[in-house]
This record gives structure tokens, C-alpha cells and sequence, in this order.
């Protein structure tokens, strides 16, 4: 009998087409390059972070809670509004302008297909009852590293919300803006992700994990301790069928909460799930357990929080890995071998995927003894078993989205 060939990894595809990490993102700079571009000043100025999924992978569309951070990174954004009826976006990155007419959105493909996260946004805002600008020009530009989880699609449809609500003289409330983004996200674009992404770059704040209960939703914040940092190893990897297989599990998480008789997987308790296991399909099963069970450990990761215990937060990080690695399916070789390798080293209390999966990044939260060269053995140590080295992204709590 021929063994099945394991998944395809590929090269991860930008959202935005070429490098990062070489921009400067404060506003001076921004304005520079908005009127290096259009000849003109920009009218406003927004920028939204990336997030790290601390814990709660795949639970916010099944209706559970989640714990996220805001970073330190992110997308900024540039508008000036024009009168002829033109709507002209420029990423930085390409070099290239995207010339549209003020009307309905329309899909683009392409090298044009970055576009569709603030073309999302605009086809949202009527949904709330808010209104669109008509002709802008527009620059785009991140600090996000590419593919690694870090949720660069719902910083941007973040910032471009802000920009847009500002041209537009709108000031709804924070919850309806990151509505805004989930709904451009998952209508649009074409995601079915829950709120997470959205939630987090939305109501981030330094020094604090964004708690969300997707149910409702309702958010909050959990002091982060002092003493601990993030960081993310990203190996630049995909599987080549990721949104097809996020798709998947997301149908499997539906027809599981069906076959259980429930709306969504969070109204059904460890107990009822244990006693339902002869009934279901093996692989509901295990897709069930493990939202269910995250669920579960969400919420005693933000009692251990609140108590400062941070070996007890990384137990449950990993064990969370160890989740998506057996019972999900949502991990891959490569991140299984940076969170063993990790939860190894000295300093580090926990080690888990961050994001979607299949591929993508490992975030480690450690202590002050884990350092550059700490994180350097890790990544030579991937290299050498894969041939090629994982960016290694020590990574801080920042602000939320804001008009700057």
C-alpha cells in the first residue's frame, strides 16, 4: 500500500505584494509619501494593529470566548477626498495605483486583489446604516510581516474604516467599526472568520490582552503581567489548499453543533459532548472537543492572568497546541517542531500556533532569561531540519486602531 503524501506547503502569498519592515509608519512620514504619490496632502491619517491570538483557536465562529493582543505592528492608512468621481488606491509596496470608479465595489484579482479588503469596507458601511465617501486617493503600507498570522486583513479594513468614517464626518462606536471589518471580511473577501481578528486590533490597549465573548459580542481587557514577552516565529509556510481548509473546519464546526443539536458548539458542555461521542462522527467529534475544550481553557487562562501565574497560562497555551496538533488538524510539522522545541528552552512557560494554522507562525511567551540569543538557537535549530530559517519577531502589546 502507497502512504498518502503529507500536505503541500507553499511560500506564503503577501497581502500586500512585496517585503515589509522597511517603512516608517509615524505620521510625517506617511503625509510624505501620501504627497510623493497624489501631489497633495492627505486629509486623515489612520493606522490599525495586527494581533496575536493568545489563546482560543477557532472558537470566536463557534460563538466562544478568546484572549488576543494588539501589537506593535501594524497597516496605516492616507486619504485625501477628490471630486471627479475617481478612487485611486496605492500600496507602497507595489509601486502601483489601482484606479476605480466611485460605484458599487467590485472584486479585483490580481495584483489588484489587495484592494478588496478596503473595497469590503466600503461595501459594508451601508449595512450599518453609515455612509461612503465617493472619489479619494488612498496609501496603504505595513509593518506587518507577511503570512505569519498576525491578521494584516483586519488591520487594514480597520484603518480604512477610520478613514473612510472620517471623510465621511461618521463617529460610530468602536463595536460598530469592528462589525464593519468582520462583515467586509466575511461578505466580501469571502472569509468566515468570527470577530477575533477584528476585536483585537479594535479594542486593543498596551499592556493588556483583549478578552472577547463572541456570543455577544462583548469586550474587555486582561492586565498582562509584568516580566513576560511574545514571541513569534514565523516560517513562511502555507498549505497550499489554507482557505479551502478553513472553510472546511468551519462546516465541520457547524454540522458537529447541528448533529449536537445546538445552534453553535459553545452551548454544548464537556459533559454533554462526552456523552454524546458514540453518536457522532469520529472527526465531528474531535472538531467539537476541541472548541469545546478551548473554550474551557480560555477562561483559566484569564483567571491565571488576573493571578499573575504565568506558568500555569503557558500550561494551558500549549496544551492548546496540542489541541489544534491532534484534535483540530490545524497544525502542521513545522509548527509542531518550533512548539516542541520551544516549550524545551529555558525561560519560555508556553509555545503555540497563532492564527488560522496550516502553516504560518508559532507564538512563544517567555520570561526576561529568553532572549535574542535564546530565540536564535531556536530558529538555527528549525533551519537546519527544514533548510530554511523562520523570522524570528520579538513582539510587544500596542495600541488599538486610532485616527492619528
Amino acid at each position: 500500500m502507497r502512504s498518502r503524501p503529507g500536505p503541500r506547503l507553499v511560500k506564503v502569498r503577501p497581502l500586500f505584494p512585496e517585503s515589509f519592515f522597511v517603512f516608517d509608519m509615524n505620521k510625517a512620514s506617511l503625509a510624505a509619501q501620501f504627497e510623493k504619490v497624489f501631489g497633495r496632502s492627505p486629509e486623515f491619517v489612520t493606522r490599525a494593529p495586527g494581533r496575536i491570538e493568545f489563546i482560543g483557536n477557532h472558537t470566536d465562529y463557534n460563538g466562544g470566548t478568546v484572549l488576543g493582543a494588539s501589537i506593535d505592528r501594524g497597516v496605516a492608512v492616507a486619504l485625501a477626498r477628490r471630486t471627479d468621481g475617481q478612487r485611486n488606491f496605492h500600496s507602497r509596496y507595489s509601486g502601483k495605483t489601482v484606479t476605480l470608479p466611485v460605484g458599487a465595489p467590485a472584486k479585483q484579482s490580481g495584483d489588484a486583489s489587495w484592494t478588496n479588503y478596503p473595497l469590503g469596507v466600503l461595501a459594508a458601511l451601508p449595512h450599518f446604516g453609515l455612509k461612503t465617501p465617493e472619489g479619494f486617493d488612498y496609501l496603504a503600507e505595513s509593518d506587518l510581516p507577511a503570512g505569519a498570522g498576525l491578521s494584516s486583513s483586519a488591520a487594514i479594513e480597520l484603518a480604512s474604516a477610520l478613514a473612510f468614517l472620517g471623510a465621511t464626518g461618521q463617529s460610530p462606536d468602536r463595536e460598530t467599526v469592528v462589525k464593519v471589518g468582520k462583515h467586509a471580511e466575511n461578505h466580501f473577501v469571502g472569509v468566515p472568520c468570527g470577530i477575533l481578528d477584528q476585536g483585537v486590533s479594535g479594542f486593543g490597549k498596551s499592556g493588556r490582552l483583549v478578552f472577547i465573548d463572541c456570543a455577544g459580542p462583548r469586550f474587555d481587557t486582561v492586565p498582562m503581567p509584568a516580566g513576560a514577552s511574545f514571541w513569534i516565529f514565523n516560517t513562511h509556510t502555507k498549505h497550499a489548499l489554507v482557505d479551502g481548509l478553513y472553510a472546511a473546519r468551519h462546516r465541520e464546526c457547524m454540522s458537529a453543533a447541528q448533529a449536537l443539536g445546538v445552534k453553535l458548539l459553545v452551548e454544548v458542555s464537556p459533559e454533554k459532548l462526552r456523552a454524546s461521542e458514540a453518536g457522532l462522527d469520529p472527526v465531528a467529534f474531535k472538531r467539537a472537543r476541541h472548541v469545546v475544550e478551548e473554550i474551557a481553557r480560555v477562561d483559566a487562562c484569564v483567571k491565571a492572568l488576573q493571578s499573575g501565574d504565568l506558568a500555569a497560562v503557558g500550561k494551558l497555551l500549549t496544551a492548546s497546541h496540542r489541541s489544534s496538533q491532534h484534535l483540530f488538524e490545524n497544525s502542521t510539522p513545522e509548527l509542531d517542531f518550533l512548539v516542541d522545541t520551544l516549550v524545551a528552552a529555558p525561560g519560555v512557560f508556553g509555545s503555540r500556533l497563532t492564527g488560522g494554522g496550516f502553516g504560518g507562525a508559532v507564538m512563544a511567551l517567555a520570561g526576561p532569561s529568553f532572549d535574542a540569543a535564546q530565540a536564535e538557537k531556536v530558529a538555527q535549530a528549525y533551519a537546519a531540519k527544514y533548510g530554511a530559517r523562520p523570522d524570528v519577531l520579538p513582539m510587544n502589546v500596542g495600541e488599538g486602531a486610532a485616527v492619528l
